[in-house]
């Protein structure tokens, strides 16, 4: 299994220790192709590549992979964009927001039927929810 893990980068680096010990809970599941979104040493300036880089090499990841875990609550363009691109695509789509976070959901996530939406208020109900998510897709 092919996991795209989407977090923000560049609209804020607030939740990457969240990130972090999510992509590692993914691994169980399969091989997290966007492993570099928890890197600690990845700031909110983003990556030292050229924008296109980082665009052609995640849109490969993204058709690549088979499912797509986000993490939405910290609002950002390019998950936006991920999202949308993911739900173009057909893939099996889990947004995991934080309900202890003061801001809500946007409604372009909280309202779309495509995606399974998941609210947490602490790391192990992410994780179950990460483990219901993949047993539900399974069959």
């Amino acid at each position: 299994m092919k996991i795209y893990f989407a977090g923000s980068i560049r609209g804020g680096r607030d939740r990457v220790e969240l990130y972090h010990r999510l992509i590692v809970y993914l691994g169980r599941y399969g091989t997290v192709l966007t492993e570099h979104v928890g890197n600690p040493n990845i700031t909110a300036r983003g990556e030292n590549l050229e924008s296109k880089e980082i665009f052609d090499r995640d849109a490969g990841w993204m058709d690549e992979s088979d499912v797509v875990i986000a993490e939405v609550t910290t609002s950002s363009l390019g998950v936006g964009y991920e999202l949308g691109r993911a739900e173009a695509l057909g893939k099996p789509v889990l947004c995991l927001h934080c309900s202890t976070d003061e801001n809500g959901l946007t409604a372009m996530i909280a309202g779309n039927n495509t995606f399974r939406v998941s609210e947490y208020s602490d790391i192990d109900s992410a994780f179950r929810a990460i483990d219901k998510f993949f047993a539900d897709i399974a069959g």
